[in-house]
């Protein structure tokens, strides 16, 4: 066993673990190969704002979570039995004129918005859960570029990813929920 798994690996082209500075690094593919100091510069630039979008992403994703949460504890409705409406009282009433009754809060019904309690699981909704899915696929998506670029062990990468994720997160940050498992 040992004998073909060293056969294999031989097979395999070496890979040194160490940082380097190289400017004709390849990233993603062979075909984007900067070969120019220009180049690599562009390079850098679009991991720096691949990086911002990572951040920006984790900040909305937040803020959406928030609003989602928000109207689902406000979507709880409850019918109340027996309580007559104004509205249900003047239908009722033969001397009443014909009209809409507009109440201070609005039009009038018999349902009471009670507040859901805060530690329940919120049930599937079609309209939050697609959105979400969609939305951290795209997050790990993005993560997972800036992790392949960032294993290249080239330093001016690795910088140009840190260097994004400090300006999107000092940008949009305090909009982020901490969420362990994202980092």
């Amino acid at each position: 066993m040992s004998h073909s798994m060293s056969d294999s690996m031989s097979g395999m082209s070496h890979m040194d673990m160490t940082f380097f500075t190289g400017h004709t690094t390849p990233l993603y593919s062979n075909s984007w190969t900067p070969s120019s100091i220009g180049g690599y510069a562009g390079t850098c630039i679009f991991l720096i704002i691949l990086a911002i979008m990572l951040r920006l992403l984790f900040a909305g994703k937040a803020l959406c979570e928030q609003r989602w949460l928000t109207a689902a504890q406000n979507r709880r409705f409850v019918l109340v039995r027996g309580r007559q409406t104004e509205a249900g009282r003047i239908d009722q009433d033969p001397d009443a004129k014909t009209g809409s009754l507009v109440t201070a809060n609005g039009v009038e019904e018999n349902i009471k918005v009670v507040q859901a309690s805060t530690g329940a699981v919120v049930p599937f909704r079609l309209s939050v859960d697609v959105p979400r899915a969609c939305l951290t696929t795209l997050i790990a998506g993005i993560a997972y570029l800036l992790m392949l670029a960032v294993m290249t062990m080239n330093v001016g990468y690795f910088l140009s990813v840190l260097a994004g994720v400090f300006v999107g997160e000092l940008a949009v940050g305090r909009y982020a929920q901490i969420d362990e498992h994202l980092h």
